[in-house]
């Protein structure tokens, strides 16, 4: 037997490996290729694995071992700070689908019971596959990725309460159930859980935090792994007792542990063998599909996958509306709920073993989730070209494009400004700079609650996407400046830049991005500055890591200058196309032209340019001079620098930045 088991792991992880690599290419997430698995290995696909008791075991290790982690995981101060975003998005979803899911059931004429479990099954979404490819495509922080989370965040939550209510549903399609169901049954059953749930809450207050606090003390990395285990599988031992599955006494022993501090520490010690035992349930998933019964009625399964995937994502694209989107966000919210999730797939098997789900519609339905779990990345991929096309029909662009959260105070055509897209904390700051320089600027934002806010302050926002033409044309993009694009979705990002530089060819375009690879695609459309965080992060460390050796200032800035003008300069390549004006300006990146205002302690004050020769002695050269309103250009050996002046200084990045010191306070009396 034991070897038995031990062929069944083999053979699982091996065949599991290869078909990983074969789909890792094609970015599907790796628990598709476990339920795919599942069908080659299992008793309806090839039958190899013969155990499949054992599988089972395992996955229900899994499942144990899954939801400990997600109560390990729940945070209530995280979501009480996402309570309306759950509390809308989440109970609109949910809601609507379960309803439409149980009309549709009762119309085809299946019991009470089964008609509420379908809704259930459909009204949930795949957590694991949608975070995985949001994370992978870099969109989790964009306003689609917020929402989306929001969503999946409320089903899980109620995905709590929903297999709590199986054995009820067990119980009203079960006569002789309900008979059996005395006064009696049911007041023990309450004295019991009652009982239990004094225990944890004892245990969560005073009980557990104390142990953990002994283990930690020990500093023993085994002794504390032991007593995670022993909690998660005690206490989902404990609260079976009264009748509660497994699973959902492990979601309670992960919450007993998630308000102590030792929350984090215990989800890195178990995410290992948790991810291991997970991938049997998808496993064992896949083994309980019947080949034959797909294509037995390949018909009735490809309409169903159509209707659950065209349903759950029209549903899904609701919440957006109400919320005050537009319709890039409520098409990319629609496609990436439209499928079913893992969490359905336990209710599913608790539904089956009660005897709720009849053999038949319990196929069926494996069969719908699986397809539609599977198709999610390629559902997903295609949103930014459907929401282009649901675009250009003037009705739903007029509807949902064009509505403004709040009415906009009328103003005159701006000239020369900035615009800017995007307010999260870069776009925040910038207009915070450029109100204290006296610079007009304009912002665009995609979130209706910020641009009411804002709105309300007096800040100059605009409500809308940006990626859409007269978005921008609002903003006054023709005549602007410079366009500072800070948001989060990398496929906006390149279509913004690409009609900001359409709509004006004299703009000054400069990008946030995340990493250093978009930086020469973003270059490529048009874009005239790419600032990476990924690097520029990086040479913050570098800098603050240099300051603590005591490194001179001016060596360090020099450096920095330095190597992010040689860094940028191996991101270009001229030789892929045919040189342009833009192409003029990037050769010119080793010369850098700053402004440093004089102060009045600085070396330099007083001094007229003759005297202090920076050319000769720094290697740099005053192009100018701004001295209140009077600009003195190609100012000569007699012109003097007076203190609060403003230095226009050119030079290449290394002698620029060591000659800032010049212009600052000196504390020394050392010449310039």
């Amino acid at each position: 037997m034991e070897l038995q088991i031990l062929n069944a792991i083999v053979l699982i992880f091996g065949i599991s490996l290869i078909v990983g690599l074969l789909f890792n290419p094609l970015r599907i997430p790796p628990l598709v290729g476990f339920i795919l698995t599942g069908i080659i290995v299992g008793p309806n696909g090839l039958g190899i694995v013969q155990s499949v008791e054992a599988v089972n075991s395992l996955a229900e290790i899994g499942i144990i071992l899954l939801l400990f982690t997600i109560g390990l995981e729940f945070s209530f101060a995280h979501l009480w700070q996402m309570r309306k975003l759950l509390a809308v998005s989440g109970s609109i979803q949910v809601f609507l689908t379960f309803l439409v899911s149980f009309f549709v059931a009762t119309l085809i004429g299946l019991p009470f019971a089964e008609a509420v479990l379908l809704g259930f099954l459909f009204a949930l979404s795949s957590t694991a596959v949608v975070l995985q490819i949001l994370h992978q495509r870099g969109e989790m922080n964009t306003p689609h990725g917020n929402i989306t989370l929001g969503v999946l965040i409320f089903q899980d939550i109620i995905a709590i309460p929903m297999i709590m209510a199986i054995p009820f549903l067990a119980s009203i399609s079960a006569p002789a159930a309900v008979q059996g169901f005395s006064v009696e049954t049911l007041s023990s059953m309450l004295t019991l859980d009652i009982l239990i749930l004094v225990v944890l809450v004892v245990a969560a207050k005073w009980g557990v935090p104390w142990l953990l606090y002994q283990i930690a003390r020990t500093r023993n990395r085994e002794l504390f792994l032991l007593f995670i285990v022993v909690t998660c599988f005690g206490v989902a031992w404990l609260v079976s007792l009264a009748g509660v599955s497994l699973a959902l006494g492990a979601l309670l022993a992960g919450l007993l542990i998630s308000r102590s501090e030792y929350s984090h520490q215990a989800i890195g010690s178990i995410l290992p063998f948790r991810d291991i035992f997970t991938s049997f349930f998808f496993v064992s998933v896949g083994m309980l599909l019947d080949v034959g019964f797909l294509f037995n009625h390949l018909g009735l399964v490809l309409l169903l996958i159509v209707g659950v995937i065209a349903a759950k994502g029209l549903i899904a694209a609701a919440v957006p509306v109400v919320l005050g989107y537009p319709i890039r966000t409520i098409t990319l919210v629609g496609l990436a709920l439209a499928q079913v999730g893992e969490f359905s797939f336990i209710l599913s098997r608790s539904g089956l073993d009660y005897g709720i789900l009849s053999p038949e519609i319990y196929q069926l339905f494996l069969v719908t989730a699986l397809i539609t779990m599977a198709a999610t990345p390629f559902v997903i991929g295609g949103g930014p070209a459907l929401s282009d096309r649901l675009r250009r029909v003037d009705f739903l662009h007029r509807a949902l494009d064009a509505r403004s959260p709040v009415e906009e105070p009328q103003r005159e055509p701006l000239r020369e400004h900035v615009v800017i897209v995007g307010y999260g904390v870069t776009g925040k700051n910038l207009a915070r700079a450029a109100k204290a320089g006296g610079i007009s600027y304009v912002i665009i934002e995609i979130n209706p609650e910020t641009v009411r806010k804002e709105l309300a302050l007096g800040e100059p926002i605009h409500y809308g996407d940006a990626t859409t033409e007269t978005v921008l044309v609002h903003a006054d993009i023709e005549s602007a400046r410079i366009a500072v694009i800070a948001i989060n979705d990398p496929v906006s990002t390149r279509q913004i830049v690409e009609a900001c530089r359409r709509l004006n060819p004299y703009l000054y375009i400069i990008v946030r991005t995340r990493y250093l690879i978009e930086v020469a695609p973003l270059q490529d459309l048009g874009a005239n500055e790419v600032v990476p965080e990924e690097f520029e992060t990086s040479l913050e460390i570098f800098t603050r890591v240099l300051n603590k050796y005591l490194i001179p200032k001016d060596r360090i800035e020099g450096l920095t200058a330095e190597i992010r003008s040689d860094t940028y300069q191996m991101l270009r390549n001229p030789q892929e196309r045919s040189p342009t004006l833009t192409d003029l300006i990037y050769r010119l990146s080793s010369v850098s032209i700053v402004t440093y205002t004089v102060d009045p302690a600085s070396p330099v004050a007083g001094k007229t340019l003759g005297e202090l020769n920076l050319r000769r002695r720094h290697d740099v050269l005053v192009l100018a001079i701004l001295r209140g309103e009077e600009t003195i250009t190609s100012p000569g050996g007699d012109a003097e620098l007076l203190p609060d002046d403003i230095a226009i200084v050119q030079g290449t990045p290394e002698p620029v930045a060591r000659a800032s010191v010049l212009f600052q306070a000196s504390t020394t009396d050392t010449p310039a």
